[in-house]
């Protein structure tokens, strides 16, 4: 399995098309779906970030956009960054591609436990209050985390098909990691989600 090979030399990363494993039945999945801490060291091949991401809040119907995740009035305001050894990367759905945000290893940043700083992969859910323009000021952040919620839910499903470990996490310091990620005054940290390789028991 080739691991997470990505050129430092380019601002961006072309995903290759999602790997998808074998098809499973919903209720495997949610009978495997659980939430781990620890994880095996190895990257992740580029055929399962791309899958992983795709799942996750992926292009599922290209004439309109559909998201495989919904978002309240279709806003889509939530950016996933993919935080990994290399650097952190903002996904860009429609182009099925990393795009860089900064080329050092942030993943210590996104949380406040001690597994975050060496699992392979750490998904943050970013929320643009500016795409929620028609929502009142004290519901968006109440329906941004609704929207990545269901965004960390398809990834917990694609982990239990896929064999992978994974946990959604809220202990992050939101003020520090949006200044390492250079977020702007309208967009929050929502939530953070650790992916890695299972270790067997």
């Amino acid at each position: 399995m080739s691991t997470v090979a990505l050129n430092l030399e380019t601002d961006t990363v072309v995903l290759p098309e999602p790997a998808m494993p074998a098809a499973a039945r919903l209720q495997q999945a949610l009978s495997k779906r659980s939430s781990a801490r620890t994880f095996r060291p190895d990257s992740l091949s580029m055929g399962t970030l791309s899958a992983l991401l795709w799942s996750a809040y992926g292009i599922n119907r290209a004439d309109t956009c559909g998201r495989t995740a919904p978002s309240a009035h279709n806003w889509q305001e939530i950016d996933v960054f993919a935080v990994l050894p290399e650097g952190a990367y903002r996904y860009d759905a429609r182009g099925n591609r990393l795009l860089l945000v900064k080329a050092e290893d942030l993943r210590a940043a996104t949380g406040t436990q001690d597994f975050v700083a060496s699992a392979p992969l750490n998904l943050v859910y970013v929320a643009d209050f500016a795409r929620m323009h028609d929502a009142k000021p004290d519901e968006r952040a109440f329906l941004a985390g609704a929207d990545a919620g269901c965004i960390a839910q398809n990834v917990y499903l694609y982990c239990a098909c896929a064999g992978l470990a994974t946990v959604v996490r809220g202990l992050i310091d939101r003020s520090h990691l949006a200044g390492v990620l250079g977020l702007s005054s309208t967009e929050r940290v929502i939530l953070a989600q650790s992916v890695g390789l299972a270790i067997s028991t």
